[in-house]
């Protein structure tokens, strides 16, 4: 029993590594005795030698291949160095050729290479004119002819011919003609919105370039075309503009000497804030003076219409015999028209009364007037004050890299003050007038008071 149990375990040892020599095999079988388990053993002892020889082959032919490989790359290297000897030998033929051919360049052009190079220092300097000309704008693309004239003057291939010369000669003498001119013609124009359209358009030598209908415009060199201003001068230029598209002789225009396509001067004109502008610059606090100076202007307006009214009224009662009541004149006389017997006293008391019934009438308005124009210069500093504190907070926040920035926060705090001025000044002297007009009345009514208590003592003591 041992024994079988030994030849059972020897069976299966065998068997794996029959199984493990005949890996390549299609099924690998299971050994049901001795003699049949050597014959497997056998057949993969077979099978490997086979797959041997086989990957040996294969080796093989594969160092031939890569023999011949070598072969072949051993022979092209050969062909490209002596390719590469031939070339280098032809590159320096030709150069000896090329200096050759140079020297005789200069031989035969002599005294003309200091010429061109005249002349490309010349077409240089007006093709970087002719970039930025508004004459470019009616005569195009005329800086192609420099760049080819430039490179046959600079190159050595070609020579320019004596016509392109004298164009060179023309261009200049164009331009010069040109820029003492004031002439019209039609060109492509881009509106602010993007849309572009046919446009007659006058050109001032080579300070401005405006169009039919008075609008300010800017040459763009990069793409040769005139675009309209999204911003235009203000006040009288526009229409001066206008007027110089159909005029004949002599008009006035707002010219820019500082250069072409809006120089600095038309710049800075048109960049300065108008009135409006300035005004919302002023923000919440520069509304409500401007509120406070327009119900300043109509109350003393209507205060100046209601005490002309009133004095002609009492004009008209100091030149009647009978006290009416449509004015303060006649209001107090009337006090002694219905008091004729009464002593001197109490009708001085009761005159007094009446008068100063009538002044308050008189005088209204005055004190609110006299409040404003006192008011309206502290809100214009607290306006600035308000200004100041935004403006260094962000200096403090952005730093004062950029001094306009700087000068724009601190003159927009500033318009407050100047609000608050301009609303106090006027409320001063509307103050003053209605005062002094006020005055004048009450003046009237306290001098004829006091005549009426002298006449009514000077008959109490003739009785």
């Amino acid at each position: 029993m041992n024994i079988n149990k030994m030849k059972s375990a020897f069976a299966a040892i065998a068997m794996s590594s029959v199984v493990a020599l005949s890996s390549g095999a299609a099924v690998a079988q299971e050994a049901k005795s001795l003699d049949q388990l050597l014959e497997f053993v056998k057949q993969g002892q077979a099978t490997d030698a086979q797959e041997n020889r086989a990957r040996e082959a294969r080796f093989r032919n594969a160092k031939n291949q890569q023999s011949r490989m070598l072969a072949e790359a051993k022979d092209t290297r050969t062909r490209e160095e002596q390719r590469s000897a031939r070339l280098e030998n032809t590159f320096e033929q030709n150069e000896l050729k090329v200096a050759e051919k140079q020297r005789q360049l200069r031989e035969r052009l002599g005294t003309l290479t200091e010429l061109f190079g005249h002349l490309t220092s010349t077409a240089g300097d007006l093709r970087s004119n002719f970039s930025n000309s508004l004459i470019s704008a009616q005569y195009p693309n005329r800086e192609v002819f420099l760049d080819e004239l430039i490179a046959k003057m600079s190159g050595s291939e070609k020579l320019p011919s004596i016509e392109e010369i004298e164009r060179l000669w023309f261009e200049m003498q164009r331009e010069m003609v040109e820029s003492g001119k004031v002439v019209s013609f039609t060109a492509q124009v881009a509106k602010p919105g993007g849309e572009k359209e046919e446009r007659t358009v006058v050109r001032v030598g080579t300070y401005n370039i405006v169009s039919e209908d008075g609008k300010y415009l800017q040459y763009i060199p990069q793409t040769n075309t005139l675009a309209e201003l999204a911003r235009q001068p203000t006040g009288s230029y526009q229409s001066w503009a206008a007027n110089l598209v159909s005029a004949n002789g002599k008009v006035p225009f707002g010219a820019d000497p500082t250069g072409p396509s809006g120089g600095s001067f038309l710049a800075a004109l048109i960049n300065s804030p108008t009135l409006e502008e300035r005004w919302h610059q002023g923000n919440e606090i520069g509304y409500a003076i401007t509120a406070v100076g327009g119900f300043a202007f109509l109350l003393g307006i209507w205060r100046l219409i209601v005490l002309a009214g009133v004095s002609a009224r009492v004009s008209s009662q100091l030149k009647s015999d009978k006290a009416n009541a449509n004015n303060p004149l006649g209001r107090v006389l009337m006090v002694h028209e219905e008091n004729p017997t009464m002593d001197t006293e109490t009708l001085e008391l009761k005159l007094s009364e009446a008068v100063l019934r009538e002044v308050p009438k008189i005088e209204f308005g005055l004190n609110l007037l006299k409040i404003i124009s006192a008011v309206a210069p502290l809100m214009g500093l607290l306006g600035t004050v308000t200004g100041m504190i935004i403006t260094f907070q962000a200096i403090t926040i952005f730093g004062a890299g950029d001094p306009k920035a700087m000068a724009g926060g601190i003159s927009g705090a500033l318009v407050t003050t100047v609000l608050g001025l301009l609303v106090a000044i006027p409320t001063v002297l509307l103050h003053t007038i209605v005062n002094g007009q006020a005055k004048k009345i009450t003046h009237i009514l306290e001098e004829q008071s006091t005549g009426i208590i002298a006449e009514h003592t000077e008959a109490q003591l003739g009785k």
